[in-house]
């Protein structure tokens, strides 16, 4: 297989590169005829292409492991072999380009099938330890793949950060998954969700009460209180549901300073310079983190009820009492819970932007003390003990959150359209574009029966359509030609094109078809190609798909397989808790 490599300057301020590997992978070459990716996001009917073309930004160790496996011997010997297109390719040569893309573990992987399809097989970013980060890279794939005038592009979102989905996450926060900021979108109905269903599940999350959350979650969950009271005080607008609680939570993380990881305690959003204003009654001396139970210890000599008295320290925090805010928070440092008082009373209405506090000397002093951990952690907390936690199915109301939840993670497949149809060619002197697609005519039952789920009234629309240059001299029959030379690496062979079967093959093509018109072509595939079965990228289908669900066909995801389907099936989990239950 060919291959190239790109050096591509990542920081115009700050010079850094990396390397870009495009390799060239003919069909001949392919351990594996057929794209799974394609069946798997719903492209199994496209023909195979004869060539498919990855892009590739290694890693330091898929860089050494394709040079070790390429060399058969010490990486340390030499560098990765990259095959010369104008040259013989060696064996070694070979090894190491077919070893490349098959590794795992790059920081980007995608793939281009000739006619404009693709998709991105893997993200890497600094979360599991690569130098760029996600969102750098997608926006290089971004301009790659307009650059290359991609048609589709599909991916599997299974993005996580710092152990949440982030397909949840940012559906709840922004009725989207991460990836839909460069216009990803839902497209595979897997597991039978449709495109209506996940959005009824996101517009279940989002407007979720917080109010009655946390009435229901108050004497079992001392902290999701505490949680939701610290990030309305912070905010200037009301956060009534689950969906204003996330997303003022990740526009904040966003304005929020790096945490400093050697006193992470330390930052926060507000100007510590301000507490030495002399309008202000509490001096830097008096404004002091003091322990949970050095305040235990002071209201002990007024309040008798000990319960009380540590119900009311659990509560309490990031209220205002009177003209006094009681900000709590968790020393890192020692794992203490902390207080302190803020005298509010001398102090202006806070100046605000976009619901968030901004630091202003002259307006509020120190309104609240949060790191961008505990932010990270509280976020995670909610995600946790409110999304995940299967105890919500059997509480009325919230019953709604896991199968919400889990609509959303099961909606992985995405897809952008770039521009379905495919990009006309630049008009060469005396040609022009005619759209065609195929139309196959069986006459074999059992190929039928193969490929039932792609059969219309008998015949096999293949799309998408392709862009065929043609003379404006043609006839019929170079029409015919043409488009037989452009599908013949797939095995078709043209008999007559639909709706023109009056046509002479020395009519002009032109005069019964108009320029840039779609028309369909029928024929046959070539038995010396494999058949049917090898001109699609879903292969033979000679399975049934039966799910539970009401799924219908293969959505890439796992299954049972069996030759004959048994009376009774359990899965492990289903047996698990049968053998649970109580005996009669």
């Amino acid at each position: 297989m060919h291959c190239w490599s790109f050096q591509l300057q990542v920081h115009s301020h700050a010079p850094t590169h990396v390397v870009l590997l495009v390799v060239e992978e003919p069909i001949e070459a392919s351990l594996n005829r057929h794209c799974k990716e394609c069946q798997d996001v719903g492209w199994g009917q496209h023909m195979v292409c004869n060539k498919k073309y990855h892009f590739v930004l290694p890693s330091s160790d898929t860089m050494v492991a394709a040079c070790w496996n390429g060399k058969g011997g010490n990486a340390s010997d030499g560098g990765l072999l990259l095959p010369n297109p104008t040259t013989t390719n060696y064996p070694n040569e070979r090894k190491s380009s077919n070893n490349l893309v098959e590794l795992e573990g790059h920081m980007m992987h995608g793939v281009f099938h000739s006619n404009g399809f693709g998709h991105l097989l893997c993200v890497n970013g600094v979360e599991t330890g690569f130098d760029l980060a996600g969102r750098q890279i997608l926006d290089f794939w971004d301009r790659l793949c307009t650059g290359l005038h991609a048609r589709k592009v599909s991916l599997n979102d299974n993005s996580h950060k710092r152990g949440m989905e982030l397909r949840l996450i940012h559906g709840v926060t922004y009725s989207e998954p991460w990836f839909g900021r460069w216009d990803y979108k839902f497209d595979r109905e897997t597991f039978c969700v449709t495109q209506q269903m996940y959005q009824k599940a996101i517009e279940a999350l989002q407007g979720m009460p917080l109010c009655l959350l946390i009435n229901h979650l108050v004497t079992s969950n001392h902290e999701i209180p505490l949680i939701f009271s610290r990030y309305s005080t912070l905010s200037d607008n009301s956060l009534v549901t689950i969906g204003d609680l996330f997303h003022f939570m990740l526009e904040l993380k966003s304005r929020l300073p790096p945490t400093n990881h050697q006193n992470p305690c330390i930052d926060s959003i507000y100007n510590t310079g301000v507490l030495a204003e002399t309008n202000c009654r509490w001096s830097p001396k008096r404004f002091r983190w003091v322990s949970r139970q050095e305040v235990r210890d002071a209201a002990r000599a007024y309040i008798g009820d000990i319960g009380l008295l540590d119900f009311v320290l659990k509560l309490l925090g990031n209220h205002i009492v009177g003209n006094y805010l009681v900000c709590r928070t968790l020393n890192l440092a020692t794992k203490v819970l902390e207080y302190c008082l803020e005298d509010i009373s001398n102090h202006a209405s806070p100046n605000h932007q976009d619901g968030l506090l901004i630091n202003n000397p002259k307006a509020k002093s120190a309104w609240y003390k949060i790191s961008k951990f505990q932010l990270m952690k509280d976020i995670f907390y909610l995600y946790k003990y409110v999304l995940k936690d299967q105890k919500m199915s059997n509480a009325g109301i919230f019953s709604a959150i896991p199968m919400a939840v889990r609509i959303i993670l099961d909606s992985k497949y995405l897809v952008k359209d770039y521009c379905s149809e495919v990009v006309p060619l630049k008009g060469m002197e005396g040609k022009s574009n005619i759209y065609c697609t195929v139309m196959l005519r069986n006459n074999s039952e059992e190929e039928d029966d193969n490929h039932k789920n792609v059969i219309n009234n008998n015949a096999i629309i293949l799309q998408p359509y392709e862009c065929v240059p043609l003379k404006n001299s043609a006839t019929i029959d170079d029409l015919k030609q043409e488009v037989e030379r452009n599908f013949k690496e797939r095995g078709f062979m043209v008999d007559s094109v639909a709706h023109l079967n009056n046509a002479k093959g020395t009519d002009l093509a032109f005069g019964m078809v108009e320029v840039g018109q779609n028309i369909v072509l029928e024929g046959r595939c070539s038995k010396e190609m494999g058949g049917v079965s090898e001109m699609f990228e879903c292969g033979a289908i000679n399975y049934l798909v039966h799910c539970p669900c009401g799924a219908k066909e293969d959505d890439g995801e796992r299954m049972v397989s069996c030759d004959i389907f048994p009376h009774i099936f359990l899965c492990n989990r289903c047996e698990r808790e049968i053998i649970l239950l109580p005996s009669p």
